[in-house]
């Protein structure tokens, strides 16, 4: 079945856009069956700095086991937080 597709309409900015994006079905728009998968290998995702107060104990303890796998203890932070992450996400299935 080939459903007419609606024109895209031209945008000011991003954040027009997004408000139009948020209100429509992009069926109506794009034929989605036609969509090829893409990778942006070199793309850095942004990151934004944020202050977490912890217990000395429970940083001391952080650090110390990023020190065994000689790993940056914010490295280490952000992936226990991404496998919490993972699990809820897949949980939630």
């Amino acid at each position: 079945m080939n459903k007419k597709l609606k024109e895209i309409p031209k945008f000011a900015n991003e954040s027009e856009e997004r408000e139009f994006w948020l209100s429509q079905d992009t069926t109506d728009y794009l034929d989605w069956s036609k969509a090829k998968k893409v990778s942006f290998p070199n793309l850095k995702p942004t990151t934004q700095s944020i202050s977490l107060r912890l217990p000395l104990w429970m940083l001391d303890s952080i650090k110390t086991t990023a020190n065994r796998q000689d790993v940056p203890y914010q490295s280490l932070i952000k992936v226990w937080l991404n496998q919490k992450l993972e699990e809820s996400h897949l949980g939630a299935k």
